[in-house]
């Protein structure tokens, strides 16, 4: 019997373990602007997401409000606005599944203008865009969004 009951736990541990490094294995939770391509991030951001969100990540008037549609205009992407609010992983998933799935996800039911890229551009090369954006905060919007990220990575056991 206590043969058995040392196999089980064996068992139970390696596969514990198993699963643990599955959810690590190629993922990617920090988008700290030294540890990326921000040339290739500003070049794809001007591609990809500048015509919504400004070329100098202005983001589009009034984007406090709804438009027309019931949908919000794109947000700056500067310090003036809120995405350095958002952790590493919500950036990421809003940008690679786009704004509606990323927040159904998560439960919320919400219209979202935002387009998922997923198809478009490599896990890599949305990393490098969010880097670039990093880039350009100020230390103290850098810091905050960092500890943010660092505070749900821990949470979530990344």
């Amino acid at each position: 019997m206590r043969k058995y009951l040392i196999l089980t736990v064996i068992l139970v541990s390696g596969a514990a373990a198993g699963a643990w490094l599955m959810t690590q294995a190629g993922t990617q939770t920090s988008a700290a602007p030294e540890d990326f391509d921000l040339a290739q991030g500003e070049d794809l951001y001007q591609g990809y997401c500048a015509s919504c969100h400004g070329a100098n990540l202005e983001g589009q008037p009034d984007w406090h409000s709804p438009g027309p549609a019931g949908v919000l205009p794109a947000p700056p992407h500067d310090e003036t606005g809120h995405t350095w609010h958002h952790s590493d992983s919500v950036l990421f998933d809003y940008t690679k599944l786009g704004g509606k799935a990323a927040l159904a996800a998560q439960g919320v039911d919400f219209e979202s203008g935002m387009p998922g890229f997923g198809d478009q551009l490599t896990d890599d090369q949305i990393w490098n865009i969010l880097a670039y954006i990093k880039s350009t905060w100020p230390d103290r919007q850098r810091q905050i969004q960092a500890e943010r990220s660092a505070a749900e990575a821990q949470r979530e056991g990344n």
